[in-house]
């Protein structure tokens, strides 16, 4: 019996995804890499012909899912690690997208990660055993002005996955939330999409937000193969974790969000703001 482990991964046309199945392959596992063009992937493919498929997807389209875990299953039998990266940023106030702009931005990074979950459940519940990875952000702990909907995308996608974890814990199923920071991975580039509206002049933070993006230094920021190396031991782990922070600027942000948070809370418990308080609001 092959004991080499087979990774269903979405978004592998670049960035992460690409330096996931990267890893994954040299070390020596089996890879359905997917992707809108899988023909960006022949490299790949012609690379490890034995252990890598290339297949179309696009997350939005729950029969298109479908039609993709089918043809893993066909071509190597089972799943094992199943990872959510597809998805993309989307720069502006809470006024300036359009109204297609946010829906769009949710039907990817929420239902999109949605429909493989519920696509690649059965399967793993059947086997009793899997992983399910789904790529989140520091920006799920916290909002940054002007990346607010990027934002509530993956604080929806921590709150589905914290409570996925729970639920499938006693199936064998594993979950793991990873939580990167900035990578040199062409995201702002390639991943991130500007407002339709331009209120820059009540609005400045949307200005600054995408000037910050542009100046920022690659060298400063986490290689996505190290970040690949991370998941696949975290993937080996018996006990892996259900929240992976990954960069110490993501571990920098989080920890000093959850310090501040607590410290608000327990102000306000002191004071004695609390439930059924005459001051609950103050």
């Amino acid at each position: 019996m092959n004991k080499k482990k087979v990774w269903f991964i979405t978004g592998a046309s670049g960035g992460l995804g690409r330096a996931l199945a990267e890893e994954v392959l040299s070390f020596g596992e089996r890879v359905i890499a997917t992707a809108r063009k899988p023909e960006v992937l022949r490299d790949l493919i012609e690379k490890y012909p034995e252990t890598a498929r290339a297949v179309r997807l696009d997350v939005t389209d729950r029969a298109n899912v479908k039609e993709a875990v089918g043809t893993a299953l066909e071509e190597f039998g089972r799943l094992d690690v199943v990872v959510n990266n597809a998805g993309y940023g989307l720069i502006g106030a809470i006024e300036e997208p359009s109204d297609e702009q946010i829906r769009r931005q949710f039907e990817t990074n929420v239902f999109g990660v949605l429909n493989v979950v519920r696509e690649t459940l059965p399967v793993l519940r059947g086997q009793k055993s899997g992983h399910i990875i789904n790529i989140s952000s520091y920006t799920g702990f916290v909002a940054f002005p002007s990346y607010g909907y990027y934002s509530a995308t993956k604080f929806a996608l921590q709150g589905l996955s914290d409570s996925l974890a729970q639920e499938v814990a006693p199936l064998g199923i594993r979950v793991t939330i990873a939580e990167p920071g900035g990578m040199r991975s062409g995201f702002i580039d390639k991943g991130v999409v500007k407002p339709e509206k331009n209120l820059s002049a009540e609005y400045p933070s949307t200005a600054g937000f995408i000037k910050l993006l542009e100046e920022v230094d690659g060298r400063r920021l986490s290689d996505p193969h190290e970040i690949a190396k991370i998941l696949i031991s975290a993937a080996g782990s018996e006990n892996p974790p259900l929240h992976l922070p990954l960069g110490e600027d993501s571990y920098d942000v989080i920890e000093n969000h959850l310090a501040a948070l607590a410290k608000e809370i327990s102000l306000r418990r002191k004071k004695g703001i609390v439930a059924g308080s005459e001051n609950a609001a103050d």
